[in-house]
């Protein structure tokens, strides 16, 4: 017997609606509620089979005793709106998107996120970089030859495909990307940039390390096709999020769930998939680095 329910696609509008039908048994204090909805953005891996996730949720719903309901929204902001609605009490942000969604409800809080391990660009540990990449045979070598052709962001609310591009990045060419390259355009997500890439549908874009790894991983493209023209400073890895007004002891629990993941075959099967060594605990300062750049996004306006 399924122990969560998975739904494959889903808008907020439909989230909401079909969440707002649900009974939540609330303590006076505290929220306890039956069922855990548990929400993450859009990323290469939710993007393949759900089943992947299985072995996290099971570990949830092993540690809290309570059913896991499974939902994929199709954008950051979704994740977003659906925990500041209070529909989700579990999410995976990006950095940039928590910093965001925090803003408008300080009881949102990071609990965890991943400790990846060595890959083809990415580092080990639980921070990560952009970078931006083109063709290997274009014959871009330097910023300075990218000058005036299109190039690829992911989302609006990613961290390495947006925020970091346009506060790191624009301060290395000394112009905002409207104005340094011909076209700017969100492909929808990181391996879609790096496929882009490609097949020419943009002469270089930004994109996670962790995230190139994946398409590298998938047989997509090997790590040859790719060169290199910028990388960013290291940033925190996505963040695992709750809601603080759940119950303290249930927070711990889930919290738990994630720190031992690796103890039994089933959580290091999850680990394995998605290219981690294990979950880290974190704390709402460790994204102080991601609120000081969006500080000065939002100086630019």
């Amino acid at each position: 017997m399924k122990t969560w329910t998975k739904t494959k696609t889903i808008v907020v509008g439909a989230l909401i609606a079909t969440l707002a039908t649900m009974g939540v048994a609330n303590a006076q204090e505290c929220e306890n509620p039956d069922v855990i909805r548990f929400s993450m953005i859009p990323t290469e891996e939710t993007t393949q089979e759900l089943s992947l996730y299985e072995p996290m949720v099971n570990q949830i719903k092993a540690a809290t005793g309570k059913n896991v309901e499974f939902f994929l929204p199709t954008s950051y902001a979704s994740v977003v709106e659906a925990m500041l609605g209070g529909f989700v009490d579990l999410g995976m942000h990006g950095p940039y998107s928590y910093v965001i969604a925090q803003e408008k409800d300080p009881d949102l809080r990071v609990i965890v996120t991943y400790a990846k391990h060595k890959g083809h660009f990415q580092e080990e540990g639980p921070g990560y970089k952009a970078v931006l990449v083109a063709r290997a045979d274009s014959g871009y070598t330097s910023l300075d030859d990218i000058k005036g052709t299109v190039i690829g962001l992911t989302d609006p609310a990613s961290t390495s495909g947006n925020l970091l591009p346009r506060v790191s990045f624009t301060k290395v060419i000394g112009a905002d990307l409207e104005d340094y390259f011909s076209r700017v355009v969100y492909t929808g997500g990181h391996d879609l940039s790096a496929v882009a890439v490609l097949e020419g549908q943009v002469d270089a874009a930004f994109v996670a390390t962790h995230r190139l790894d994946n398409v590298i991983d998938r047989g997509m493209a090997t790590m040859d096709d790719y060169a290199v023209l910028w990388t960013s400073p290291v940033i925190p890895q996505d963040p695992f999020v709750v809601n603080s007004k759940l119950c303290p002891e249930l927070i711990n629990q889930i919290t738990n769930a994630f720190l031992t993941m690796g103890d039994s075959e089933e959580g290091r099967k999850y680990l394995e998939n998605v290219n981690a060594s294990k979950f880290v605990a974190m704390a709402d300062s460790d994204y102080d680095i991601i609120r000081d750049l969006k500080a000065a996004k939002d100086a630019k306006k």
